[in-house]
């Protein structure tokens, strides 16, 4: 794995594990039942690294190699917490809709933030490996088709005989339109905040 590589699997496997750490926690101060049950969090932890699991195969933009570069704790700490901080916004959001918008039962709300944490946890990945904008940097094969089919199978799971024994529940359709917008407004503001975060940055 090269540098750049190495340093793309940090940035993201900090910043995810931030956010859903800080989800966790906010959810479970004003929730009467668990946000999500153990099984459910080791699933969620297998299917999202699956795509960063690629990352050592993901082609490089040339300007992360045109010169050495050297660990910087500091700049991935503040990576951490903006990216982190910036999950767990878009994590809320969707915890409203399925409180006050959909009344959502226990399960349906487990069921409802694990396919939107899987989801936009897989494809904001395709966003913050490169710092221009994603459409303008080709991802990896590996990286592509491994999140093209984590996100199917998401969408397949409350659907599967799998769902039961995990825990999950078929969600009423009103939602997946909800969660359509929910992760094109993430990926929206993780651009613009990508592009604030490196504006005069030393990893320019």
């Amino acid at each position: 794995m090269t540098f750049a590589n190495t340093l793309k699997y940090v940035f993201m496997a900090t910043s995810a594990n931030f956010g859903n750490m800080f989800s966790m926690a906010g959810a479970s101060l004003f929730l009467s039942f668990l946000p999500l049950l153990p099984k459910q969090i080791l699933l969620t932890n297998l299917m999202t690294d699956l795509p960063e699991m690629t990352i050592s195969t993901d082609s490089v933009d040339p300007e992360m190699i045109d010169r050495p570069r050297r660990w910087d704790i500091k700049f991935i700490r503040k990576f951490m917490l903006t990216f982190g901080l910036l999950s767990s916004v878009f994590d809320y959001l969707t915890f409203g809709v399925l409180l006050f918008f959909l009344h959502a039962t226990p399960e349906q709300f487990r069921t409802g933030w694990f396919m939107e944490s899987v989801l936009s946890a897989s494809l904001i990945v395709l966003v913050i490996r490169t710092r221009k904008p994603f459409y303008q940097s080709k991802p990896g094969k590996a990286l592509f088709w491994t999140t093209l089919v984590v996100a199917l199978a998401i969408l397949i799971f409350p659907y599967s005989f799998l769902g039961p024994l995990l825990g999950f529940v078929p969600l009423p359709v009103a939602f997946y339109p909800v969660l359509g917008i929910i992760l094109l407004l993430y990926i929206a503001s993780a651009e613009m905040a990508k592009k604030l975060f490196y504006k005069g940055g030393r990893y320019k």
